[in-house]
């Protein structure tokens, strides 16, 4: 048997709808200063685990790095209700389908606030300006002359909302119950075989335009991995895409408009949220902030994002999205997190148990963009004991003693002279100090920000090695001008490598690297990107002193 579909009419739901065609070709783009970041929309049918957190999380760090940099920002988040495995969830819980829907979406909510998310846009597909938007969105692609009715017959996932090609299915044993049947290779998901008419979406006629959008510009798709793997599907021919399902067999989502009889695909629902968000449909008037500058996702639903909705988005006439950041999974144990062997991790729990700043830190250091990441307690505390307080913090606190006096008044006319005569003592540390942004920045611009902090580590370790060759300690207690001018160069560089590493976590730890900053007299006007340079700190007229604390910031734990 093979997926096929037997053209039965072309649809035009709703007549003289010509207004659409002209309110999306006459957009206007947005301003150059305006920077949008969506995360996905989560679906409903269980709690949110660790590998959430770290979509929420990544998708936070771009969007604070992007204002740090002088950008105004804007970020989507939400949680996708509708389909066949919702309603068959709550009908198995004998819950009435919305409520069962709320609760699971309060959790995700939830999860923005307890991640410290920066004001994220959240939806749910159940709003009802996003219903409306769904069905004018189907309309478009109606007049478009993109919709027709067919008859399908396919492999469909319930658990992927997704229909697969023969090629895309095997036969093998269900490794829970050892019973053969039909699977999904991509995400190893039962499938069955369906034949129905519905509306099908001319998918095929876009395939070489994706093609050649994906090859114009070598990170629209990253990493490399979920590019290629991108191209590879589309060179091997796609199918039109069914966009539909009887409303005989799916009750729970937005019925066509015109007919009742079906309910759009859940995906062409799910999708346009990020449009719903940014106040689709537009009319005349230009987006704030449409098309998404980053659209982060997990590599499982890569395909929709980067096949799907910038084929849709071309039908509609509308810009598309310019970077699709497309992370890996986490694992524990090496193995994939799965309830039934009891190794997922629940990200409230974890946020008690190490605190937030500190889980951040790990999730973002050790999550995976084109490899999976390994999810252990152990790691969380090696790198909270390790990089946060034993290089970090340890770093300010060595500088932070009354007998060694330290002057942040001077630093910034000491910083320029160092440019221009530096010491050998001090050679290596300071071209690790100088060469840092440059090396970090291409990294955290693709989305790896735990490579570009790595970095940072590395500049923080030479400074620990560098202040304990020079030894503070005995340079104070010399009455000699030139040891007491080296005492204050020695100081310098410890809390100038503090400074600029700092400032390349806030997007990652907010909370404890301002904190930090406030510590070594950073005033808050000096925390943008700009400022992660050396040289570029306490350049703020006024007194400068430390503040006591910063043994405290990052506690021993068990």
């Amino acid at each position: 048997m093979h997926a096929c579909t037997r053209f039965l009419s072309h649809v035009g739901l709703r007549a003289g709808q010509a207004r659409y065609l002209s309110a999306t070709t006459t957009l206007r783009e947005k301003g150059a200063n305006k920077y949008f970041v969506t995360q996905p929309i989560f679906y409903v049918n269980s709690v949110p685990h660790i590998g959430h957190f770290y979509t929420v999380v990544l998708a936070d760090v771009i969007k604070r790095y992007a204002g740090m940099q002088g950008k105004s920002t804007k970020m989507s988040a939400g949680t996708d209700e509708h389909g066949l495995k919702i309603q068959q969830a709550a009908e198995r819980a004998n819950r009435d389908t919305l409520s069962f829907c709320t609760q699971y979406s309060n959790r995700f909510r939830d999860l923005q606030a307890a991640a410290n998310v920066d004001n994220a846009d959240f939806i749910r597909t159940t709003d009802p300006h996003h219903r409306r938007a769904v069905a004018h969105f189907w309309n478009v692609l109606v007049d478009r002359g993109y919709i027709y009715k067919g008859e399908h017959s396919g492999w469909y996932s319930v658990s992927d909302e997704a229909f697969y090609t023969e090629l895309q299915v095997e036969e093998r044993a269900d490794p829970s119950t050892d019973k053969r049947g039909m699977f999904a290779i991509e995400s190893g998901q039962p499938v069955e075989w369906v034949s129905e008419v519905n509306y099908k979406f001319k998918l095929s006629e876009f395939r070489d335009r994706l093609i050649e959008w994906i090859e114009g510009s070598q990170d629209v798709i990253y990493p490399e991995i979920r590019r290629n793997e991108v191209l590879a599907w589309l060179r091997a021919g796609v199918d039109d895409l069914s966009v539909s399902r009887p409303r005989s067999r799916l009750k729970w989502g937005i019925p066509v408009p015109g007919d009742d009889e079906h309910t759009i695909y859940v995906w062409v629902d799910a999708l346009v949220n990020y449009a719903t968000v940014d106040g689709y449909p537009w009319g005349d008037d230009k987006p704030n902030f449409f098309p998404p500058d980053v659209q982060v996702v997990g590599k499982d639903i890569v395909r929709f994002h980067a096949v799907y909705w910038p084929a849709l988005l071309m039908a509609a006439g509308l810009p598309l999205p310019k970077r699709i950041l497309a992370h890996a999974h986490w694992t524990m144990g090496s193995q994939k997190m799965s309830k039934s062997k009891g190794n997922v991790a629940d990200p409230f729990e974890a946020i008690e148990r190490y605190g937030l700043d500190t889980l951040r830190y790990f999730m973002i250091r050790n999550g995976g963009i084109a490899d999976d990441g390994d999810y252990s307690a152990d790691e969380v505390l090696v790198r909270h004991k390790k990089d946060l307080a034993g290089q970090l913090a340890n770093l300010a606190a060595r500088c932070s003693s009354e007998r060694l006096g330290v002057k942040l008044d001077g630093f910034a006319a000491l910083s320029q002279a160092l440019q221009r005569n530096v010491d050998s003592r001090d050679a290596a540390l300071h071209a690790m100090l100088t060469e840092l942004p440059d090396k970090a920045k291409p990294l955290f611009d693709k989305g790896e920000f735990g490579r570009g902090l790595g970095l940072a580590f590395d500049v923080l370790a030479e400074a620990n090695r560098h202040i304990t060759e020079n030894e503070p300690w005995t340079l104070v207690k010399s009455s000699d001008p030139e040891q007491q001018a080296r005492l204050q160069v020695v100081l310098f560089y410890s809390l100038e490598a503090v400074r600029l590493a700092s400032i390349m976590l806030l997007p990652t730890i907010p909370d404890k690297a301002n904190r930090l900053l406030d510590h070594i007299s950073v005033d808050t006007s000096e925390r943008q990107w700009v400022n992660a340079r050396f040289g570029a700190g306490w350049q703020t007229p006024g007194p400068k002193q430390l503040l006591p604390g910063v043994a405290t910031l990052f506690p021993k734990l068990a």
